[in-house]
């Protein structure tokens, strides 16, 4: 064997999945209209050529697990993880959001057969299963972090006795997933939520413990939260367990902040175009990515609202420009 095909044998092994929320699913949408059917995302998911996809809001995909078993099975699909927002500013928020992440680990567990060694042999056909709870804040509840999304100064954020509080918070939530399931959780940092900037991230990430809590970065918010996707993986090498690939149009983050646009201002204007067409240098971010040997999933998302874009035909362009870059 050469030493580039030697090279190449010894690269991390990192799938392709998509989220629900390319198509129109997103969280904070979930008491309003909704994107299209699961059946119909699972379908046009595969049919782009994704390996695996997220759980989405809660209620989307199947709640018995062995019907969402046979749901992403039929469609060789693999479940990868599932979105948890919190309020974690709130202490009454903590119990019933606890609840919530358990509830989900659960159905992901029971749903993938998955344990902590699970699916850890490249050559298992389960490689990969073991799905994460992403855990975020509860986004685009808090008015002002909604309204300033894209633009937060340091006196929008948390004082330190309020991270330290939300630190310890988005802590229990993740002992509590491992005590019941042995799943772990990743913190996904996130607009209009209370850890967007660079600074904010920082501020968890130093107060949480690094075995308990690991990182979802994604690329399209950390962007147009004032961060370099680069500089974060080799700052949170250790912690990166899982991650969100998204794009940030440049000349729409500029309006955004010029003219004060709100979150969902923002999304209907489309921010997160698609991937290649802004100002993410994905390139280098996957090559970073396997500098550092990063063997988890990547998620292509594309948040649209419901009813807008091109979903189906996106996603199959997002999935080309990510081949096009060797995965």
């Amino acid at each position: 064997m050469g030493s580039g095909a030697a090279e190449r044998a010894r690269l991390p092994v990192i799938r392709v999945a998509n989220a629900p929320c390319s198509w129109g699913v997103l969280e904070f949408e979930a008491r309003q209209a909704r994107g299209a059917p699961a059946a119909q995302v699972l379908d046009e998911m595969a049919a782009a050529g994704y390996a695996g996809t997220e759980l989405g809001d809660w209620g989307f995909l199947p709640t018995d697990p062995a019907a969402l078993a046979n749901e992403v099975a039929q469609r060789k699909l693999t479940l990868v993880g599932g979105f948890v927002p919190i309020a974690l500013a709130k202490e009454e928020a903590l119990a019933e959001g606890i609840e919530r992440a358990v509830q989900t680990a659960r159905l992901m567990k029971a749903a993938t057969g998955s344990d902590p060694t699970f699916g850890s042999d490249p050559e298992d056909p389960t490689f990969g299963s073991d799905p994460k709870i992403v855990l975020s804040d509860d986004n685009a509840t808090i008015p002002h972090r909604t309204l300033r999304a894209g633009r937060i100064r340091p006196e929008d954020g948390l004082t330190d006795a309020e991270w330290d509080a939300f630190a310890d918070r988005a802590a229990r939530v993740a002992s509590a997933v491992r005590d019941a399931t042995g799943l772990r959780t990743v913190f996904h940092h996130h607009s209009a939520g209370y850890v967007e900037t660079p600074r904010e991230l920082e501020a968890l990430m130093s107060r949480t413990p690094a075995d308990l809590l690991g990182l979802c970065l994604d690329t399209g918010h950390l962007t147009y939260g004032g961060g370099n996707a680069v500089d974060a993986i080799a700052r949170y090498r250790d912690r990166i367990w899982h991650v969100h690939v998204k794009d940030c149009e440049p000349e729409l983050a500029r309006r955004a902040r010029t003219e004060g646009w709100d979150y969902h201002t923002a999304v209907r204007h489309g921010i997160f175009c698609e991937l290649g067409k802004g100002m993410v240098p994905f390139r280098q971010v996957l090559d970073a990515l396997r500098v550092e040997y990063y063997d988890g999933w990547i998620v292509v998302e594309q948040d649209v609202l419901p009813g807008l874009g091109t979903p189906a035909a996106s996603a199959r362009r997002n999935r080309e420009f990510i081949a096009r870059l060797g995965l």
